[in-house]
């Protein structure tokens, strides 16, 4: 007896990603890739005329936010569920990618045999993430401290987040200015938050700050 198949839909930044991705899952003959995208804006209105069951989705995209478009398609599409699959590897990122609305995270360091597995797990209705992730945060849960300098993401809002790990990364204010459609002075004005929130006192102190977090909060 016949099955329906899982439609996917694929966003992220980077094309041959999306070849790779796309000819593993047509090798399943319960998947479907209906569609895809490298940007935040496209990504939205293509899935909201022709919805998938599951989203996979980079956190770092052509232009906004993954994070911003999981929480979008949490708000206008409940229904449709997120796969995070990204070369963010900070245990913080998984969390916030979840509180969001996403069902489960895989890195793409990781092997490609979790993709498939993860795809078909979430779209099940339950959430996926390696149990070395979801012991990491557990220990966070357990160790939370809010506000605490060490860790930036307890007092940082998402968008501020993300321009303090871009700093870490190396990016200047006008290239993370492009990357997420916005004039330069609206992240100078997220720089200027962060160093007040963190305790920092010029942009040297921030930039060696992201740097020192971005690296301590690997795993």
């Amino acid at each position: 007896m016949s099955t329906s198949r899982i439609r996917v839909f694929l966003v992220d930044d980077h094309p041959l990603v999306r070849d790779w991705l796309r000819n593993l899952l047509q090798m399943e003959q319960d998947f479907e890739v209906i569609g895809e995208a490298d940007e935040t804006a496209a990504a939205l209105a293509s899935m909201s005329a022709d919805k998938p069951d599951v989203a996979v989705v980079d956190l770092s995209l052509k232009r906004g936010s993954g994070l911003d478009l999981i929480k979008s398609l949490r708000l206008r599409h409940p229904e449709i569920r997120v796969l995070v699959l990204s070369m963010h590897e900070e245990i913080s990122d998984v969390e916030r990618a979840l509180r969001a609305g996403a069902r489960g995270y895989v890195m793409k360091g990781e092997s490609s045999s979790q993709i498939v597995p993860a795809i078909r797990w979430v779209h099940s209705g339950k959430i996926y993430a390696t149990p070395e992730v979801f012991s990491k945060l557990a220990e966070r849960t357990n160790s939370q401290v809010p506000g605490n300098i060490d860790h930036p993401e307890e007092v940082l809002s998402d968008r501020e987040l993300h321009v303090f790990r871009r700093i870490g990364e190396g990016l200047t204010t006008r290239r993370i200015a492009d990357e997420l459609q916005v004039s330069q002075k609206t992240i100078q004005t997220y720089c200027a938050r962060i160093k007040e929130k963190i305790g920092l006192d010029d942009g040297a102190e921030l930039a060696l700050a992201a740097i020192r977090w971005r690296e301590s909060s690997r795993f």
